[in-house]
């Protein structure tokens, strides 16, 4: 029993001892150097050697790379956009009306049924040079010419609203003769007349004396066209070439002097010559065939 409770008495002081340990550590088994005076177990200062503390170095950490500082990159300034302009609203052009066919006027060149019947009403007014054949060319100009000068109107060849009215009105020049075979030249209107007995059966455009200067073998003269009553005298039937070089004169009928009526390649609505009168080569051809104007046939020139 005794040895029982021995072993008891010395498995718990060991265990004391055990716990003790695990409690205190290391301090429990040797001696406290920092212990003050007069503390059990303590060592004097004095009777210890002094410890040389060992320096303390605490390694130095690597210096931080320092951070590379780059340029800020400039930002792009952008500039803000416009605001949106509406463009006006374009209006389409107005439209014009397609003009109307017949009020169109009649140039040479012009062709169809208009230009037909505007050559058959010169024809029944006694207009020379226009052949209803619906083709505006030469001849039915110089018909539109001799129409707008017996008219008074604008001699521009074409036919507009006024040389239409002209048309419509059956406009004619009169004769001043009463009675006879008779060329009558209008040097006021650039007109050829024939007239028989006071009826004026055709009339042509004509060009005479422009009364301007010239030079003909070394001498002066003046391009005018004589008024007054004269007769046919010599008459080529043929192209004749001016004694003064002036020019060629086709089948000319002269009346005073150098002064003829003769055809021509260049009958302009104004006054062009050195004195005769013009009329076209058709013309002067209608006068010696169809019409007839024998030596003694009265010209009489206003």
């Amino acid at each position: 029993m005794r040895d029982r409770s021995t072993r008891k008495t010395w498995a718990a002081a060991t265990a004391a001892l055990l716990a003790m340990l695990l409690v205190s550590g290391c301090d429990a088994l040797g001696p406290r150097v920092d212990g003050g005076p007069g503390a059990a177990g303590s060592v004097s200062p004095e009777a210890s050697p002094r410890a040389t503390p060992r320096p303390t170095t605490t390694p130095s950490a690597p210096p931080s790379p320092s951070p590379e500082v780059l340029a800020p990159t400039p930002t792009p300034t952008v500039e803000p956009a416009p605001p949106a302009v509406e463009p006006p609203p374009v209006e389409p052009p107005p439209v014009e009306p397609a003009p109307d066919p017949a009020t169109v006027e009649l140039v040479r060149g012009s062709t169809g049924e208009r230009v037909t019947a505007l050559q058959q009403r010169l024809v029944d007014l006694g207009y020379w040079g226009a052949t209803p054949d619906g083709d505006f060319g030469p001849g039915t100009q110089q018909a539109v010419w001799a129409l707008q000068k017996a008219a008074g109107i604008s001699r521009d060849g074409r036919v507009g609203p006024a040389t239409q009215a002209a048309l419509d009105q059956g406009v004619r020049p009169s004769a001043q003769s009463t009675s006879g075979h008779v060329i009558e030249i209008d040097i006021d209107r650039q007109l050829v007349l024939a007239v028989d007995d006071g009826h004026v059966t055709k009339v042509f455009n004509a060009s005479s004396g422009n009364g301007e200067r010239y030079e003909a073998k070394g001498r002066t003269y003046t391009a005018r066209t004589p008024s007054g009553t004269f007769q046919v005298g010599r008459q080529v039937d043929a192209n004749y070439e001016s004694s003064l070089e002036l020019g060629s004169m086709w089948r000319p009928k002269f009346f005073t002097g150098g002064i003829a009526v003769h055809g021509s390649g260049s009958v302009p609505p104004s006054p062009a010559s050195h004195g005769c009168v013009r009329v076209t080569n058709g013309a002067m051809n209608w006068i010696w065939d169809s019409w007839g104007a024998p030596q003694g046939t009265t010209v009489l020139v206003y």
